[in-house]
């Protein structure tokens, strides 16, 4: 399908697109705050400036967008137009991934992805849920919040 705006507009709607705070990490941080757990935000000093970091428990959480880091879910479908420049970026984000995470891995931190289409209902709270869990289950030695 071609793109049904001009050039202009294209690149005005693609720069407004942040890499913070985006609804899907907000709705994220809401959750697990609302759970007890307390976090930091984009930790500079972390390969890939992780969306969300809890040091205590030794774990970062990506927010992933389904397009930006190509999530096999359905919702993600490659552009028609300026094919190359797009397959090469997305492509890019994918290595960066994974060289993000081996990064952090080899410094014993437990790295947990959340993608966009899991935040949907109606599975956005069961798969929330699951990644509260999943935060606290990683160290069984520090003393959990029950609530």
């Amino acid at each position: 399908m071609a793109d049904k705006h001009t050039k202009e507009v294209r690149s005005m709607n693609m720069s407004r697109i942040g890499s913070k705070d985006t609804k899907p990490e907000q709705k994220v941080r809401k959750y697990l705050f609302s759970r007890g757990l307390r976090y930091r935000k984009n930790v500079k000093d972390l390969p890939g400036r992780p969306d969300i970091v809890f040091p205590k428990y030794k774990t970062v959480v990506f927010v992933n967008g389904c397009f930006w880091h190509h999530h096999d879910c359905g919702r993600f479908v490659w552009p028609s137009t300026n094919e190359k420049y797009w397959y090469a970026k997305i492509n890019r984000n994918i290595e960066r991934d994974r060289e993000n995470k081996k990064q952090l891995e080899s410094k014993y931190w437990n790295v947990l992805t959340i993608w966009e289409c899991e935040l949907k209902k109606p599975v956005a709270d069961e798969n929330l849920d699951k990644l509260y869990k999943e935060i606290i289950n990683k160290n069984p030695g520090i003393s959990r919040i029950y609530l």
